[in-house]
């Protein structure tokens, strides 16, 4: 059995040092995703997406950074954490980039909040929480292949506070000064002399915390004077020169500017001196950059064809690039990019859209990525031609803990929901004479609550339950319905009857199906008739949802909700399980409970959507898993009391009565269980006693077949049928291991597990596993969501004899 991954999606972490991009090496993007970091490379034409999925790490990955190897083949990562510990990567290329963490460093005491690299240089820097900077050396020979690190200094910061960002640069051919800056509104600068790093000055003039250091040459000359932008959450950037001699270098006209005249004192051109061992310096403020409405996260300097040029991100949802103007010496803004409407996306119950955290440049300074506070990439590409950027097909992702996933029933689309209170829809796009790459299509439901479970009804419907006590119906709109033909190639039955599209009413937590009307149509507008509605969100135009490509995070945050249908109630605490039946007629749904008369799992009908009374009654604790048999005759569920039970269809209109339960199930809680459809009704379950049991039904009992031990907890367990009497079936951990297995209906006993590589599975519990309907015997998938951020779909390849 051969085991591979098909695509991973994960979100990124809402952290402004937590991504980098290689300039040499492998010219890679790494970023971190929980206690993870995503290998992608936003240059690839297919479009594949996450590469790799590092994991290592016990805590969120706070900072990642690339160590400059001036080779093609190799590439080396520094990232640290909230476990408080530095790690080192190197990577090499093949098929797949192949990283390996070669070293772990726990010497500061808080977690590691950024790193600073120096370019042509073995000197790197750490900050940490612990309210100190540690400097170090890399140790490596030629080729990279051995790599060690040794820590040169540790410098305490005083007074205490902790250092958001450091900058490093070459000041001349002797020292090296190092920039730090954090949660107090200056900036502190430190030159080294000898070995070790001193206080050399300090920067006033922010007035707020300082987010974002960076260094250059204000040419490629390596005798020109540095410069370090400083950004702020007082929504100013700040150019600072640092001028080589005894002489100042020319007064700067920027404060001269009339725009300026309101600041007054915090606009001082004071020279600080600071001294290396080869000379004097000094450093002057230089330009006030004027334009963000809100908190600026990064800034990031970069020489664009013959002009430097220094890209920011704010909170304010846009990205913009600076240039000084050849004329007047003055920094404007010539690009601003992201999101400039005042209509901002909803992406969750508050409807913020919480700004951009990250904004890179490319290795060749005509790509720009972006990360959102949904864990979304943005990316956009300059054209010569057409003297602008326009924006391309990114790559997405939940950011908390995936609770829940399933397929269509026909296997044409897998739909996923997760704690980040969204649900989301992935699908291949399907193009000629490329390989076909998953994406997100569509976001059906943004929500106000953590979403928990979700089941398909028909191949245009599905089910979620989250923790508001009720569960919700969302059909297809036909604009998915249209994109999903035209770019995966997914026939729909028929579109008449469904709505154009749907949105959130402001302050609702239901999707309300709205109409598309032509780019021309004028719109009702009370008596008026006008070009545009009161309200823009409760029209949409027919161009908006005409996609030629997977659709941006604008997109999918603000245009591909799917219209909510219907709710069910009954419950009285939050959703924990839902199963529809094979013929799609009857839902089964539990909630979390701590006693007989919450424990119950409740049956509604989908004809009418009405609960079908009684309750079933048999369960004490939660109930973890519910599914119906293959052929509907029975319903099984499992849960916390350590108990399965099997519920048998009487003749009665869809009533379901007890015909077997086992108290004693496990010895410990059951957190999974699946059909397998065989001859003889056979299922399984998956307890936190670290094993997998395989169950047979017969005439008058129920035998235990098997037991497939586990190195953990098993949190999740499903089976897949193959034909002449055998199955497939997959099971997760705790830990977050998968192991798969194909067994004989004769030789149930017989059972060996394939693992999943550690370096493909999961780094955090698994929560649901599912096979991908419709596959052949060969080449199986299954979709798996973990509490690590991550959603994938594995190949698993069956020699058939």
């Amino acid at each position: 059995m051969e085991i591979s991954c098909e695509f991973s999606s994960i979100g990124g972490n809402r952290n402004p040092a937590a991504a980098d991009w290689d300039e040499d090496g492998l010219q890679l993007l790494a970023f971190g995703a929980d206690n993870c970091i995503a290998l992608w490379d936003p240059q690839d034409e297919e479009l594949h997406g996450v590469q790799a999925i590092l994991s290592g790490h016990t805590k969120a990955v706070n900072a990642v950074k690339f160590f400059s190897t001036k080779s093609p083949d190799v590439s080396v990562l520094l990232s640290g954490s909230a476990d408080n510990s530095l790690r080192i990567w190197r990577g090499g290329r093949g098929k797949h980039a192949q990283f390996e963490c070669v070293k772990t460093v726990s010497e500061h005491t808080g977690p590691i909040t950024r790193i600073a690299t120096l370019q042509a240089s073995d000197i790197f820097a750490t900050g940490a929480s612990d309210g100190t900077v540690k400097i170090w050396k890399l140790v490596h020979d030629s080729d990279f292949s051995s790599l060690d690190v040794e820590l040169l200094q540790t410098i305490a910061l005083s007074p205490k506070y902790f250092p958001l960002n450091l900058a490093l640069a070459n000041l001349d051919e002797s020292s090296i000064v190092l920039a730090v800056a954090g949660t107090r509104s200056t900036i502190q600068i430190f030159v080294s002399q000898d070995t070790q790093f001193k206080l050399s000055g300090t920067l006033t003039g922010h007035e707020g915390w300082i987010r974002a250091l960076a260094f250059t040459r204000e040419s490629s000359d390596e005798t020109s004077d540095l410069l370090l932008a400083s950004a702020s959450q007082d929504k100013y950037i700040r150019l600072w020169r640092i001028h080589r001699g005894d002489e100042l270098p020319a007064t700067s006209s920027a404060l001269n500017d009339p725009a300026l005249g309101g600041f007054g004192k915090s606009l001082s051109n004071k020279a600080h001196w600071i001294d290396s061992t080869a000379a004097k310096h000094s450093i002057t403020f230089e330009a006030l950059l004027l334009g963000h409405e809100d908190w600026i996260y990064t800034a990031s300097w970069r020489h664009r064809d013959g002009k430097l040029q220094l890209l920011s991100t704010s909170e304010d949802n846009s990205l913009a690039i600076w240039e000084s103007d050849p004329n007047s010496g003055v920094w404007v803004c010539i690009t601003r990019l992201g999101e400039i409407s005042a209509q901002k996306g909803s992406t969750s119950a508050t409807g913020s859209a919480g700004g951009f955290w990250i904004g890179l440049w490319s290795p060749d300074g005509n790509a720009l990525v972006s990360l959102g506070r949904t864990g979304s990439w943005r990316r956009w590409t300059y054209s010569d031609t057409e003297d602008m950027w326009a924006q391309q097909v990114a790559i997405t992702g939940h950011v908390r803990e995936v609770r829940g996933v399933c397929w269509s029933r026909d296997g044409s689309y897998m739909v996923s929901t997760s704690s980040d209170q969204t649900t989301r829809l992935f699908s291949q796009w399907k193009r000629k004479d490329i390989t076909p790459s998953w994406h997100e299509f569509s976001r059906p439901q943004i929500h106000g609550y953590d979403l928990n479970c979700i089941d398909a009804v028909t191949n245009s419907q599905f089910i979620s339950g989250a923790d508001e006590k009720l569960l919700r119906i969302f059909d297809e709109p036909k604009g998915v319905a249209e994109m999903l033909n035209n770019l995966c190639d997914i026939r729909m039955s028929t579109t008449a009857d469904l709505p154009d599209a749907a949105n959130i009413p402001v302050l609702g937590l239901s999707n309300k199906a709205i109409q598309a009307v032509g780019d021309d149509e004028p719109v009702e507008n009370e008596d008026e008739e006008e070009r545009e509605a009161l309200n823009p969100s409760s029209v949409v135009r027919k161009s908006t949802l005409d996609f030629q490509h997977p659709p941006f995070e604008d997109h999918l945050a603000r245009h591909l909700l799917w219209p909510e249908t219907e709710k069910l109630y009954g419950h009285g605490y939050e959703i924990s399980a839902v199963a529809v039946s094979r013929d799609g007629g009857l839902i089964a749904t539990a909630c979390r409970a701590s006693s007989i008369d919450h424990a119950v799992i409740r049956l509604y009908d989908t004809k009418n959507w009405l609960e079908v009374k009684p309750a079933l009654k048999a369960h004490s604790l939660t109930v973890t898993a519910l599914q119906f048999s293959p052929d509907d005759k029975y319903l099984l569920s499992a849960g916390r009391d350590r108990q399965w039970v099997v519920w048998e269809r009487s003749d009665e209109p869809a009533l379901y009565t007890l015909r077997h339960s086992n108290p004693k199930g496990h010895t410990r809680m059951i957190l999974g269980a699946s059909w397998a459809a065989l001859d003889q009704p056979t299922f399984l379950t998956a307890g936190r006693d670290k094993s997998v049991k395989i169950w047979q039904i017969t005439d008058t009992e129920v035998i235990l077949k098997t037991t497939v031990t586990a190195n953990a907890a098993v949190t999740a367990v499903a089976c897949n049928n193959l034909p002449a009497d055998g199955a497939m079936f997959a099971f997760g951990t705790e830990t977050g291991a998968i192991g798969i297995r194909s067994v004989e209906f004769d030789a149930l006993d017989k059972v060996g597990v394939s693992m999943v590589g550690t370096g493909m599975s999961p780094a955090r519990t698994i929560n649901q596993i599912v096979w991908r309907p419709g596959r052949s015997i060969a080449q199986q998938q299954v979709a798996v969501a973990s509490d690590d951020t991550s959603l994938r779909i594995y190949n698993v390849s069956v020699s058939v004899q």
